[in-house]
């Protein structure tokens, strides 16, 4: 993931000089720790979220369409 990457980069950068040879090492544990710690939230993805918006979006419009079927099929009833 991106921003993963890039927040594991931006710590390790911010590491004093003399501890530069140990920036591969931080950059690879921030990953790990951010990784696991994002995989307990349960969070999905913008892509996932858009599908799944995208889905929500047709069933209401189905639900509409059937609503106003049954209360056309209703009122021709009575």
């Amino acid at each position: 993931m991106k921003l993963i990457d890039d927040l594991a980069r931006q710590i390790s950068e911010t590491l004093p000089a003399g501890m530069k040879e140990l920036q591969g090492d931080v950059k690879k544990n921030v990953r790990t720790l951010l990784e696991g710690t994002l995989a307990k939230l349960d969070l999905v993805t913008r892509e996932e979220f858009d599908v799944q918006s995208r889905v929500l979006a047709r069933t209401r419009e189905k639900l509409e369409h059937l609503e106003k079927t049954v209360a056309e099929l209703e009122q021709k009833r009575r």
